[in-house]
Parts: structure tokens; sequence; C-alpha cells
């Protein structure tokens, strides 16, 4: 779901926002009114009172919007399986600045699995930020941590923020360039 328009929207209940870019977690008021200007990946970025904020998608019927669906695997998935599984989920976290996704902006450095003695399954990631004091860091590592531990047989995910090395924009994808303008 991908959304370039001001969507009006008022907010049917009380719901939980973190304010773009500085990463403050707020409660923005049943009656609220503002616009959506983001919709990627299952998580809504709005415009209200002056101020942008993310809403994540489990909160998607504050906007009178569906929540996403959960994910199905089938009981014979195999790691690879679950690592293209890992790939897709985390290609639907979103800055909620920039309309690409992480995997095509270069910040997701590698995804391993790894099993538990129960034969849970475990996902190891890193990545990084395209600055390092963004505010956003943690909402993004958040939001990659709960979309990998959404897969079935997936008990634990390791999301490590490193620095070294250093994203730059030769790390984006020829789509995600295209689609900021960094041609």
């Amino acid at each position: 779901m991908y959304s370039r328009s001001s969507e009006p929207v008022k907010f049917e209940r009380d719901c939980e926002a973190v304010m773009v870019p500085q990463g403050d977690e707020v409660t923005l008021p049943a009656g609220s009114v503002g616009y959506i200007t983001q919709a990627l990946g299952g998580s809504f970025t709005v415009f209200v009172e002056g101020n942008l904020f993310r809403i994540a998608g489990v909160d998607a019927d504050a906007l009178g919007k569906e929540p996403p669906e959960p994910i199905e695997l089938p009981d014979n998935a195999t790691d690879e399986d679950i690592e293209k599984l890992a790939w897709q989920q985390m290609r639907t976290c979103f800055d909620p600045e920039i309309p690409v996704n992480i995997v095509e902006l270069g910040l997701v450095y590698s995804c391993q699995i790894s099993h538990g003695d129960d034969g849970s399954r475990r996902i190891a990631v890193t990545m990084t930020l395209t600055a390092p004091g963004c505010g956003m860091g943690d909402i993004l590592v958040q939001d990659v941590t709960d979309k990998l531990e959404m897969i079935p047989t997936v008990v634990e995910a390791d999301v490590e923020l490193v620095f070294d090395p250093p994203w730059n924009q030769g790390m984006m994808s020829e789509a995600a360039r295209l689609e900021t303008g960094m041609m």
C-alpha cells in the first residue's frame, strides 16, 4: 500500500504515534484531524497540527484502515523460505520521510537464520541508518524486529544497528535512486 496524496483522516480512537523525525512517542487523541501523507509497508505517516507522526500498522483501525494480514507459512518451510520471507518483511519497513524501503535504500547489511535447541528459528540482522543521528533509528530497528518476529517459527529477531561501513547513496538500488531523484 502506497499513497503520495494527502488523504484526510480523523482519528477514531486515541492512538499511539511517533513524532517524525524526533522519535518521541506521543498519544494522538480521538477526534484529531490530519492528513495521511504516506502509507507504506502497513504503517502510516500523518500530518497533524503542523507535525508528522508515524502510526504503526497495528493501529490502522484508529485511522479507519485495515491492519496488515497475519503471515502464513507452509509446515515444511525451509531456512531458505524463512530468509526469503525475512527479506520480504524488511521490504515493508520504510523511513517515515522517504518513500523507499530500507532494503532498497541499502540499509540492511546482512540477514542470517539460526536455530534454537527446540528447532525454533532466530534471525540476526545487521543494518545502518542514512545518518547516525537519525531520531527514527530506534523506531526503524523496532519496526524490523516486530515484522521479523511476525514470521511463524521465528521466536526472536536480533537487529543490530551499526555505522561501519557508513551508509552512502551508492548503497541504494537503482530503483531507489530513481524514486528519490538521486541518479
